[in-house]
């Protein structure tokens, strides 16, 4: 089943903002971090953002001081708010969640949004 269902990107004017959700079951973020993936055209995925159960986030250098990433643990859901967007954070958005193994990895994926800045 799906764990991880993402919404809110869209089309937004340079300087604009967004607010990206990921909506996910409840096991999910108990022990490892959720963050942010965005990959443009023809480059390489990027690991946005990331926060861990006991609120410690961060960023890439790039969306410092414009991207805030939060979580509402009642409701179960992954935030991104992006603010004065630049037309180089367009890209497919997705949001992860991380799996206990040994360590912490990447094992849940949401379906990806677009945002568009132009």
């Amino acid at each position: 089943h799906v764990q991880l269902v993402e919404s809110g990107g869209g089309s937004v004017q340079v300087g604009g903002s967004l607010r990206l959700s990921c909506k996910h079951a409840e096991y999910i973020f108990k022990r490892c971090a959720m963050g942010w993936y965005r990959q443009a055209p023809g480059k390489e995925r990027e690991l946005v953002s990331t926060i861990k159960p006991d609120g410690t986030t961060t960023y890439t250098d790039s969306v410092k001081d414009r991207f805030i990433i939060s979580h509402d643990n009642g409701e179960n859901t992954l935030f991104l708010q992006m603010n004065n967007l630049k037309t180089e954070d367009t890209a497919v958005y997705t949001c992860a969640a991380g799996r206990r193994m040994l360590t912490c990895v990447w094992n849940y994926w949401g379906q990806g949004t677009q945002v568009t800045v132009s």
